[in-house]
């Protein structure tokens, strides 16, 4: 038995075979080959074992998103057998006599920066592509170990750290919980623990190339302890923990069905917070009475270029479908920060939290805004949406937005395509947007408060920063008379005012919040029950 203390992002008790995420490192070493003919053999391998998987990915996205959107693993399958390409990897093994991983590795970036350079949009897009099918067959070449979500059984996920665009692949069903080395109590990771309701570790001390796929573990989100290969009295008191923690739920569950609604008869909207389609799930299992965040840039995380107008409106109208008329509040892109993609090609920043990000992109790439922005306006005929805007710190972004709209209408009605323009808002983030509260709410709708980002750039710490988290205090004085004045600023003009941030789910402030005047609290879908029992329970 092996015992290791880390930092709970949610409490909770899991038992079950671990499952390691390594990452080899991604520098490719140059190695002399005397055997060039192993070599070819090694690499064609490799290449079949790359095909199998793409054949394997478009078979599954044709089950879950349709022939449109899996058919990019076919054009995947159709760049790896291009002979320009393949000739090209071949010339370098035998000419320089250098390992199939390295050949691969310079093939893939030079096609790559010649597609990117091109004219053409399109193929420029494919310079992701090729990238994307390098790095696989690079991963097939050194025997890198990848998780096979079909077959794999419920685990414990233990990984050095996560991203954004390592966990919105993930199959949330084989999860039983994370562990992961580095990351902080803000992180996405811990974002998706709260969401999905299941304990999460972080900073905790382990050598993951030590530890085997498959060995039994628990993970105690109480205390912040991760057991690897525990004893048995270990396992029944977890076992035990976990009953209770089934018994509370089932009081909780006392709940649904009932308003938020406190014994004065103050009404409180208690939403969810979710980040994809597939998590319409857990809003309806924990009964929230709407989405207050659907962050839709997960839509664009863990892929090779934009989606595309018909692949959103898709997404957006499925889940207004879904929540049968209630609210649905959609976050535009909030692309940026800890949450990168390379097909945008953002570049490197030396403070991307406060860098080009959220709706500056929109504003500086219209194009992309508007194809977002056309697929919102469409989808609205299905159900109760709201459109809200991150990162907004002046009244002119306000009225630049509202420019966009009016101009992406227009192109609606010349087309003859449905739309609806539907309830506006924006995300009051920095000590800008509070400071010219009033005079934003002239402009729109509703504020939502986004208090992770708020918190952050108001005590100056990056939440990201694990080594800041002692100084980390979302309940900081200055945090909450920042949120109060906000309120104060949207009710003076009748708008309405919420929290998404993870705030909002802090039940030792609900009473706080509610004697405040926030109308609405939006939350991972797993706090919904915990909240709205805070609220039915106040004066």
């Amino acid at each position: 038995m092996e015992k290791y203390i880390g930092k709970s992002v949610y409490k909770g008790t899991a038992i079950g075979p671990v499952s390691v995420l390594k990452k080899k490192d991604s520098l490719v070493k140059r190695i002399h080959i005397d055997n060039t003919a192993e070599e070819l053999k090694r690499l064609d391998a490799a290449k079949e074992r790359t095909m199998t998987q793409l054949g394997q990915l478009y078979e599954k996205a044709l089950q879950e998103v349709g022939e449109v959107n899996a058919a990019i693993f076919e054009v995947h399958q159709m760049m790896l057998e291009d002979d320009d390409y393949q000739d090209a990897i071949h010339s370098m093994i035998q000419n320089e006599e250098v390992n199939a991983e390295y050949a691969v590795a310079v093939t893939g970036d030079n096609f790559a920066e010649m597609f990117a350079n091109m004219d053409d949009e399109y193929m420029q897009a494919r310079s992701a592509d090729v990238r994307d099918i390098s790095n696989r067959l690079v991963r097939n070449l050194s025997g890198e170990e990848q998780i096979d979500w079909s077959t794999m059984e419920p685990s414990i996920i233990v990984a050095d750290d996560l991203t954004p665009s390592e966990t919105v692949q993930m199959d949330k069903s084989k999860i039983l919980a994370f562990v992961t080395v580095h990351g902080s109590t803000n992180s996405h990771t811990a974002i998706l623990a709260r969401m999905m309701n299941i304990p999460a570790l972080i900073g905790v001390p382990l050598e993951l190339e030590k530890i085997h796929n498959g060995t039994r573990a628990i993970v105690d989100g109480r205390e912040a302890v991760f057991y690897l290969d525990p004893e048995e009295e270990q396992i029944r008191q977890a076992e035990a923990a976990q009953q209770t923690e089934q018994r509370l739920r089932s009081l909780l569950a006392e709940y649904k069905g009932r308003e938020s609604v406190t014994k004065s008869g103050r009404k409180v909207n208690v939403y969810a917070n979710i980040g994809s389609v597939s998590d319409v799930a857990y809003v309806l299992e924990n009964d929230a009475e709407g989405i207050g965040l659907f962050r839709s840039e997960f839509l664009y995380l863990g892929r090779d270029s934009i989606p595309d107008e018909t692949e959103q409106f898709n997404a957006y109208r499925q889940v207004l479908q879904m929540m049968a008329g209630k609210k649905v509040i959609i976050r535009t892109l909030d692309i940026g920060a800890d949450k990168n993609v390379d097909y945008l090609g953002l570049g490197k920043e030396d403070n991307p939290a406060m860098g080009y990000r959220a709706i500056r992109i929109c504003l500086e790439q219209p194009e992309i805004f508007k194809t977002q922005l056309r697929a919102l306006l469409r989808a609205a005929k299905y159900g109760t949406l709201a459109i809200m805007y991150p990162m907004i710190i002046s009244v002119e972004e306000v009225l630049d937005i509202q420019k966009i709209v009016a101009e992406v209408a227009k192109e609606l009605e010349e087309e003859k395509l449905p739309y609806v323009i539907p309830e506006q808002g924006i995300m009051i983030e920095t000590p800008a947007a509070v400071m010219m509260s009033e005079e934003l709410a002239e402009h729109v709708d509703f504020f939502s408060i986004g208090t992770n980002d708020l918190t952050q750039y108001t005590l100056a710490i990056d939440r990201q920063n694990n080594r800041l988290d002692r100084f980390y205090n979302p309940h900081h004085e200055a945090v909450l008379r920042m949120i109060q004045m906000t309120v104060d600023g949207a009710h003076k003009h009748g708008k309405w005012v919420g929290i998404c941030g993870e705030l909002g789910a802090d039940t030792t402030l609900t009473t706080r919040f509610v004697q405040m005047g926030i109308d609405e609290l939006s939350v991972a879908p797993s706090m919904v029950l915990n909240v709205r029992s805070k609220i039915c329970e106040m004066e």
